[in-house]
């Protein structure tokens, strides 16, 4: 593990972890990096705090900041706030910095978050779409308005706990994003609308490291968190339980039909923005075959579901297009295009398209092409880039 050094053994949670004399010591073995300003991101978890821990090792000056997003009558839940950047998520951060021996902030982003990406988020599911909140927040929050705080207080550098590869390539005479050497945690499906700007300005040091090292780095420094589970729950939604979320924010929900493949209603649904294309679960339909949600209509409030060879498709279109490993698409483009976050790349042809929107056409056929969710497009370990998919099918 370059650049980390254990921590003296029997560290407790309350001390500084890395004394004046060994980051004096730090400093003096990497001039480069000494002088350089990073605001890490921390989110109250194991991944942010070794992060911060990493790079403090390395020779930055580190300042630790927690995005206040949240409000409490949101995330919390049984006497409990809950979520990557809940008052618990902040508790957590503070020690962690007090622990590390570096100033530590809390920072209002509550306004951009609740117009970026609450109402994105509410917006997409009324309009019959799933949307993926952790990108719109990692485009606009995190690495859009975090990053020109920070630019605008004079540091060099923000840092987070992705885990993903960042770094200049001489090769493409850009700045790139890799997968991370974890396969099982990389993160880089949620991180392609990057921009250049974005990257060259970004510390990502886990890109190298297996979950397992990570945890083991905190536990060898007595970091607090070092055993803390992760939050698997979008941040802002108490108890995952995203219906009741919606049902505060739209009066506007109401129930209407389920239809067949041939038109006919044979059942009622909750409301559109309760389902999801290739859903199964949850449906309430009677009958021995199994039906999954194949086309979610908003105009006319009704749902049609069908055989699950209907949700399989080659084609889709794509809308917000960003790219990251080149300037633009020309022509065609040959990549592996995966459709969901916890999905497999899969070979696929890009063609651009008029209005800058992105035909894909895949190799083999894709299950619950999802309008609202992202394609993103590789090649090898590089992140080309990705887009919003509008909806399965070509033009």
């Amino acid at each position: 593990m370059a650049g980390y050094s254990h921590a003296a053994n029997g560290a407790t949670h309350d001390e500084n972890v890395l004394s004046e004399q060994r980051k004096s010591h730090l400093y003096k073995g990497d001039p480069v990096t000494a002088k350089k300003k990073v605001v890490v991101a921390m989110s109250g978890g194991v991944d942010s705090s070794v992060a911060a821990a990493l790079l403090l090792e390395q020779g930055y000056e580190i300042i630790g900041v927690t995005m206040q997003i949240w409000d409490s009558g949101i995330t919390e839940v049984e006497g409990e706030h809950v979520g990557c950047c809940s008052l618990t998520a902040v508790e957590d951060a503070r020690r962690v910095a007090s622990q590390l021996g570096i100033p530590y902030y809390v920072m209002n982003f509550r306004n951009i978050f609740e117009e970026r990406v609450i109402k994105y988020f509410t917006g997409e599911y009324m309009r019959g779409r799933t949307p993926n909140p952790c990108i719109a927040c990692n485009r606009y929050v995190k690495f859009e308005a975090l990053l020109d705080k920070a630019m605008a207080l004079g540091a060099d550098y923000i840092a987070t706990g992705h885990y993903a590869r960042l770094g200049y390539s001489p090769t493409y005479g850009r700045y790139t994003v890799r997968r991370a050497h974890d396969q099982k945690k990389d993160q880089t499906y949620v991180l392609y609308s990057l921009t250049q700007r974005q990257i060259a300005r970004t510390l990502m040091p886990l890109g190298e490291y297996n979950k397992d090292q990570v945890r083991k780095i905190a536990g060898d420094l007595g970091l607090s968190v070092a055993a803390k589970a992760e939050s698997q729950e979008i941040c802002f939604v108490a108890d995952d339980n995203y219906r009741n979320f919606l049902r505060g924010k739209s009066t506007d929900i109401q129930p209407g039909p389920f239809l067949n493949m041939k038109g006919e209603v044979i059942g009622t649904h909750q409301g559109i923005p309760f389902y999801t294309i290739g859903q199964r679960r949850g449906l309430g339909l009677a009958g021995g075959q199994r039906l999954y949600v194949v086309n979610i209509d908003r105009e006319h409030n009704t749902i049609t579901v069908g055989p699950e060879e209907a949700i399989l498709d080659t084609d889709l279109i794509a809308e917000d297009v960003n790219m990251v490993l080149y300037d633009t698409i020309t022509k065609t483009l040959e990549v592996e295009a995966q459709v969901r976050y916890n999905g497999s790349p899969s070979p696929a042809t890009l063609k651009l398209l008029e209005g800058g929107r992105l035909h894909v056409h895949f190799h083999n056929p894709q299950r619950s092409i999802t309008p609202g969710q992202a394609v993103v497009f590789y090649q090898g370990d590089y992140l080309v880039g990705g887009a919003t998919i509008e909806r399965a099918g070509s033009e």
